[in-house]
């Protein structure tokens, strides 16, 4: 059984980025771990330079679709459609953001979880490489087992480390999220120079799957303050 997550793109008030993801993390993360079967896998800042801002992507974690489903099933069955026992929640999130964009994402088998990373104490990483790719339809699993095998070999050789592979759920099966830890500047640095001067390790990564990419498109996230994969615990 894979995990199943929901993925976020929330457009946040610029002066309230940081209080949004504190309320994100240490006001909904204990109430999701209590009541929704949910845990936080992270909350991250997108760097506006390589994508829209301001914004903040947030990835939350279930063990399977049921615990999913009963998630909604708690949100939608009142008469609101919100649960009533988190209005005053809703009302401090408000101000702080404008809308956004969310997906559902299904987890490779071989994917690590939060609480992987939890047991390494977190990621360790000064930044995030987070990847979006288009593949035909019906061909994000056979992209998956790549990114999962040898294109996370071929990023090792660079640096990088996978932290999450994911096919997003509920359109063709045709894209798919990866997303990689950057241990440091110098290293995304080089990776970035490999890819936009054509380097032959970089070319030999992107051969492997080039005939199933559609389109490609790498954004750069770096951890909240209370994210599970910098401290190494669940926030709150």
């Amino acid at each position: 059984m894979s995990r199943v997550y929901i993925h976020e793109f929330v457009d946040v008030v610029g002066t309230e980025r940081a209080a949004y993801q504190r309320h994100m993390t240490e006001g909904w993360g204990p109430i999701a771990a209590a009541t929704r079967r949910q845990r936080c896998f992270g909350v991250f800042t997108l760097v506006g330079s390589t994508g829209r801002w301001p914004q903040v992507v947030n990835l939350w974690e279930f063990d399977s679709w049921g615990d999913l489903a009963a998630d909604l099933e708690l949100e939608l069955s009142g008469p609101t459609h919100r649960d009533p026992a988190l209005e005053a929640w809703w009302q401090e999130a408000a101000p702080m953001r404008t809308g956004g964009d969310d997906r559902i994402l299904v987890a490779h088998h071989d994917s690590p979880g939060v609480e992987d990373w939890m047991a390494r104490g977190g990621t360790g990483a000064v930044a995030y490489l987070h990847e979006t790719i288009r593949c035909p339809p019906g061909e994000s699993a056979s992209v998956l087992d790549v990114i999962v095998g040898p294109a996370a070999e071929d990023h090792r050789a660079f640096g990088l480390e996978l932290v999450g592979a994911f096919r997003t759920a509920m359109v063709a099966d045709d894209e798919v999220i990866a997303i990689w830890a950057v241990p440091d500047w110098p290293t995304w640095a080089a990776y970035e120079e490999a890819a936009a001067g054509g380097g032959l390790e970089f070319l030999r990564l992107w051969e492997r799957i080039s005939e199933r990419v559609l389109e490609r498109r790498r954004r750069l996230l770096v951890d909240a303050e209370l994210s599970p994969l910098r401290t190494g615990v669940q926030p709150g």
